[in-house]
């Protein structure tokens, strides 16, 4: 018997990721014909497959493994998935992330870097002869090192200091690492602090003004410190895999767009190197996946 492909995998374990956290229907009065949960995978495979929202439904009709998996009666209009995007809130685009994030185990080395994503498909000539200006997203990750997965991102149109955004991103996450890896760009006193008094490892390179400056990144850990670079790593498959633009024209559905962008390259990652959640026990005890050990079993037997 012929495995199932990478793409069903990432489906079904897409569809249960959903179904876990996100409730069958928005109200009462919905049709009750397509589920949040099947909406919210097509919406996924869009985004892994770089489709339009026409490609997507029409390259589906010829997949009838991935209908049986999405529990399909029928094709929806491509129209009912751009609409379940617009509805959806960022909020649920961001547990799903969080939660994908537990789906490969990790070391608690995690390192933070930020990139730009443009905001247009408009070419580089053109908007230099039009003297067209158009600013890109500002987007900061928290990445594992070893799992290699997004364990959070900030995003901003703004031009903030990293010295601003790197504590909002690494506090709110302090239970997911114990050693911080950052470029000199994040150095901040009173960050370095706020992370020692909750018991972390700061390994940020200092700015050198002063000699002391100079002779603590002298002592620094040079091979832990080198482990930055997996954070460029990660951003640089994002881009070459799902594009360096975001489609969306309205600055809350791009922040919406990256983050889901940000759950199906985990789920990718995930079903790529084949450690879908080896904590369980962990994940359980944290109030994750209340009820996924029997599907994670079948899942792997079936993989």
């Amino acid at each position: 018997m012929r495995k199932p492909s990478q793409l069903l995998k990432f489906t079904r374990i897409c569809l249960h990721l959903a179904t876990e956290r996100v409730p069958p229907y928005s109200s009462k009065f919905s049709k009750h014909i397509f589920t949040q949960p099947q909406l919210i995978t097509l919406y996924c495979l869009k985004l892994k497959l770089r489709a339009t929202y026409r490609e997507l439904i029409d390259w589906l009709a010829e997949m009838p493994k991935i209908q049986e998996a999405l529990g399909l009666r029928r094709l929806p209009h491509f129209t009912t998935v751009q609409k379940a995007f617009q509805r959806l809130s960022t909020s649920i685009w961001r547990v799903l992330q969080r939660v994908s994030s537990y789906l490969v185990e990790g070391n608690g080395v995690a390192a933070l870097d930020s990139t730009g994503w443009d905001r247009s498909y408009a070419s580089r000539y053109y908007t230099q002869r039009v003297k067209l200006k158009l600013r890109a997203l500002k987007v900061t990750l928290l990445v594992d090192t070893q799992a290699q997965a997004v364990l959070d991102l900030h995003l901003t149109t703004t031009r903030r200091h990293d010295t601003q955004i790197g504590p909002i991103i690494t506090e709110r996450n302090l239970e997911r690492f114990h050693t911080l890896i950052a470029d000199k760009g994040y150095d901040d006193r009173g960050h370095r602090k706020r992370l020692r008094r909750a018991g972390k490892r700061a390994l940020i390179k200092h700015r050198e003004f002063k000699p002391y400056h100079k002779g603590a990144n002298s002592r620094m850990d040079r091979k832990l410190y080198h482990r930055r670079s997996l954070v460029e790593a990660v951003i640089s498959v994002m881009k070459r895999k799902y594009g360096a633009a975001v489609r969306s024209r309205v600055w809350w559905r791009q922040f919406r767009e990256l983050v889901a962008l940000c759950l199906v390259y985990n789920l990718e990652r995930a079903v790529r190197v084949g450690l879908i959640l080896l904590a369980l026990g962990r994940l359980l005890s944290q109030g994750y996946y209340p009820s996924s050990r029997g599907f994670l079993q079948s899942y792997c037997r079936k993989c």
